[in-house]
């Protein structure tokens, strides 16, 4: 339980170092089933001259004490975190390929859960290739990914990941209305799964309430997660679908 501690903080201290660097905060409450908890999310997503940089971090918090069967212990705080960080590699911005870029990508997290037993979500690594269709002025995308995954400790009769990642500015020529979101699809197996693959897709929808009152940074929306055989719920091999609200400040 210490190491899962001690793990678990120094994400912290690496979500705080992202958080350095971030783009923008979301706070969102998750209305799905049983979930009945807040999100915090870091993001940010950064072109150069040889590819691209993203990553975001998710905090969890219930509010609930995650260690009553400790006396004298008083532990409410987060009760999880989820990290991705991901590169896409481009040397040829200058070419007919340049929307076509090589990736690599980390996914990785952990928690604990009453009365304080500690899990973690396992280290996974992606190698493949991205492809983003986009407008001229680049406002709307849609990028592809084709990946090869590697999950550790875990079996894989077909280790790949194909993903959809999309966003629309100004939606339907609503000034300040965007649609964005992420769909994943990969294989993966698990003894309380009868199905080898997993479906998640989050699509948001965000509105630039701030430009009323001189303040663009603050947005208002939120998020519908739908997901089949995605382990973050109670049952598997069922789909469920889970609404958030929130807000979203954009450094």
């Amino acid at each position: 339980m210490k190491k899962t501690l001690s793990i678990f903080v120094l994400m912290i201290f690496m979500g705080l170092g992202f958080a350095a660097k971030a783009q923008n905060i979301q706070v969102m409450y998750d209305f799905g089933g049983e979930r009945k908890y807040v999100t915090t999310t870091l993001e940010m997503y950064k072109p150069d001259k040889w590819g691209n940089t993203f990553f975001f971090v998710d905090i969890y918090h219930d509010g609930k004490k995650h260690h009553d069967n400790l006396p004298g212990m008083n532990n409410y705080g987060p009760m999880g975190m989820y990290m991705e960080i991901e590169r896409g590699l481009n040397f040829w911005q200058n070419t007919k390929l340049k929307d076509l870029s090589a990736h690599v990508e980390y996914t990785g997290g952990l928690g604990v859960i009453p009365p304080g037993i500690g899990y973690n979500i396992n280290n996974a690594w992606m190698f493949g290739a991205e492809y983003c269709f986009h407008s001229e002025d680049y406002r709307n995308t849609l990028t592809v990914y084709a990946m090869y995954k590697t999950i550790a400790k875990v079996e894989q009769s077909v280790p790949l990941q194909f993903s959809i990642v999309w966003g629309m500015q100004d939606l339907f020529n609503v000034k300040g209305l965007r649609f964005n979101g992420f769909a994943d699809f990969w294989w993966q197996e698990n003894y309380s799964l009868k199905s080898q693959f997993t479906f998640i897709t989050e699509p948001q929808i965000w509105y630039n309430v701030g430009q009323f009152f001189n303040c663009p940074n603050l947005n208002i929306g939120g998020e519908v997660e739908m997901s089949y055989n995605f382990t973050g719920n109670n049952l598997p091999d069922k789909f469920y679908v889970n609404p958030c609200l929130g807000v979203k400040w954009n450094f």
